[in-house]
């Protein structure tokens, strides 16, 4: 029991220390080459917390525990917002002020539908993950295009003042701090998985309600522990994108790269309420699309929501629409 509880310790300093290294190097980053906070959040912030539940979902899959395969991603993209957005809002008021999210929070909902669809035959299989897969291959390759744009309209602009500050010879040491970022968020989420499983079993919890509350929950820490650092550190762009960054790469990357290595048999009537809980998350983030801000209350409402489904999930217990 000391030992879990070291773990848990050990994996909350990785988690804090990965967080502040991830939004300084990403931030910098985006100085340096011109580009907005937003784009390198959705790309490699989001992939790389993404990380543990690549991890998971594949290794789930490869043993034959498909409900757990696509149950991680259901779960994780449900704490991305219920608890992350809630979390972090609480800590600061997270106002969206690039028009960008006005495209990627319809694509995100989008794919959800999608990923509910390709259940409906019994499962996903290698030709619907390379579909997923490409999807994510052209997702990223929009963002890319977007990039340019704004590399190139900022290029224009700082030709045109003599003094204006050059960072490019620092980005070698900035994509070292992005790197170790990433790494320290995945070992660190690793380790609080491991205690708290542990944990969690020592005191009677069923593996069943572990894998759908407690697994999903610690892939997502990654994702909770840079969104938390960006609010912390005013990069707002930083936090919301890193959350609809991940959900994505969740549903194109980690479920299409598991389908393709080893197709997910899924029982659609299993995971509609699970799949549902998930697009009803995604779609009460379009209010931000007109206010533009996640006010504390709002963020108290997402937090709420999540809590009742994690409470719901344990009191249903053994006979949740999860089976291990």
């Amino acid at each position: 029991m000391l030992f879990d509880a070291a773990l848990l310790l050990a994996g909350l300093i990785a988690l804090f220390y990965g967080g502040n290294w991830l939004v300084r190097g990403a931030s910098n980053l985006a100085l340096s080459y011109g580009v907005s906070v937003l784009l390198i959040a959705l790309t490699f912030v989001a992939i790389g917390t993404s990380m543990p539940e690549l991890l998971v979902s594949m290794q789930a899959a490869l043993v034959g525990k498909s409900a757990l395969a696509i149950g991680n991603v259901i779960g994780s993209n449900i704490a991305n917002i219920g608890l992350i957005l809630g979390a972090t809002g609480l800590v600061a008021p997270l106002s969206v002020k690039a028009n960008l999210l006005r495209r990627e929070i319809p694509i995100m909902i989008g794919f959800s539908l999608g990923a509910f669809v390709l259940t409906l035959d019994g499962g996903i299989n290698r030709l619907d993950g390379a579909v997923l897969l490409l999807g994510f291959v052209g997702f990223n390759a929009m963002l890319y295009r977007l990039a340019k744009n704004e590399q190139d309209q900022q290029e224009r602009i700082l030709a045109d003042l003599d003094d204006a500050p050059r960072h490019a010879h620092h980005r070698g040491r900035e994509f070292v701090w992005l790197l170790l970022g990433i790494l320290a968020l995945v070992f660190g989420a690793r380790l609080m998985v491991e205690g708290a499983v542990n944990l969690a079993r020592l005191f009677g919890v069923s593996e069943l309600v572990i894998a759908i509350t407690m697994v999903a929950f610690g892939t997502s820490l990654p994702e909770l522990a840079a969104s938390l650092s960006a609010a912390y550190h005013r990069q707002t762009d930083l936090a919301i994108g890193n959350v609809v960054g991940s959900n994505i790469a969740n549903l194109l990357l980690v479920l299409g790269l598991t389908a393709f290595v080893r197709p997910i048999s899924v029982n659609g009537a299993e995971v509609r309420l699970e799949f549902a809980v998930m697009i009803a998350f995604a779609v009460l983030l379009l209010p931000l699309l007109r206010r533009r801000q996640l006010g504390r209350w709002q963020a108290a409402l997402f937090l709420g929501a999540y809590i009742a489904f994690i409470l719901y999930s344990f009191a249903a217990g053994g006979e949740s629409p999860l089976p291990s």
